[in-house]
């Protein structure tokens, strides 16, 4: 009786995670596409599955990398073969992700490093389902001291309070401030809520000595700065 060959490269997979590898650490993560960096990150966490078709069907469902990588653990989940080991190796790479751009954030005076401010508020707000509201405190030499989430909503609106950003500010020894929304349309026109707003803030923190850089809209389209645009 002939035994059985062993599997090679072409049956189990060994071959070409092998070469996926290889471009990774030659070439860097600019060798791959967006669906060989989760698949190669997924054969991590499933090492016994071919995990090419899990990563295109779940770029697919939460729509590219940023939406993959930014979406609730519990709806990562529900797509077919992603199991807890699966998902956690999908948001600890998110994590790794945003704590290495928080850290370039905080590393200088956030007015003359704003577009690490600017990769930071995308990666970490652009992609969420509902809206979030983050307020950036900063010190007398614009260094970042406090980067606090202070609302959540819902798909269109999230609850803030002009004198709860004051009191905060104050019980922070804030010099500055920053505000930061996105929308989850991905449209990051400010509506005229967000406009009256942040009025109501710049009036209120004049009188206490506390400047307002600005308020950023985040969405999947990009940006858009109030102050650059004269609307406070």
């Amino acid at each position: 009786m002939n035994a059985s060959a062993p599997p090679g490269p072409s049956t189990d997979g060994t071959g070409h995670r092998a070469r996926l590898r290889g471009r990774l650490l030659d070439d860097g993560g600019e060798a791959l596409l967006d669906h060989e960096l989760i698949e190669y990150l997924l054969a991590l966490a499933i090492p016994r599955r071919d995990t090419k078709p899990l990563a295109k069907a779940l770029l697919h469902e939460f729509g590219g990398l940023g939406g993959l990588l930014s979406a609730d653990p519990r709806a990562i989940a529900r797509v077919p073969g992603m199991g807890d080991t699966a998902v956690a190796a999908l948001k600890i790479a998110h994590a790794s992700a945003i704590r290495m751009l928080r850290g370039e954030m905080a590393a200088r005076p956030v007015l003359s490093n704003w577009q690490a401010v600017l990769d930071y508020l995308h990666a970490e707000m652009a992609y969420h389902s509902i809206e979030r509201v983050r307020v950036l405190h900063l010190n007398v030499r614009n260094m970042l001291i406090r980067d606090e989430l202070v609302a959540e909503g819902s798909i269109d609106q999230a609850p803030i309070y002009a004198r709860e950003v004051i009191r905060r500010a104050i019980e922070l020894g804030s010099a500055a401030i920053i505000l930061v929304h996105n929308h989850p349309s991905g449209d990051v026109t400010p509506s005229r809520a967000d406009i009256d707003l942040t009025r109501i803030v710049v009036q209120a923190a004049r009188h206490l000595d506390i400047a307002v850089h600005d308020h950023v809209v985040i969405g999947t389209q990009g940006h858009t700065s109030l102050r650059a645009k004269g609307l406070m």
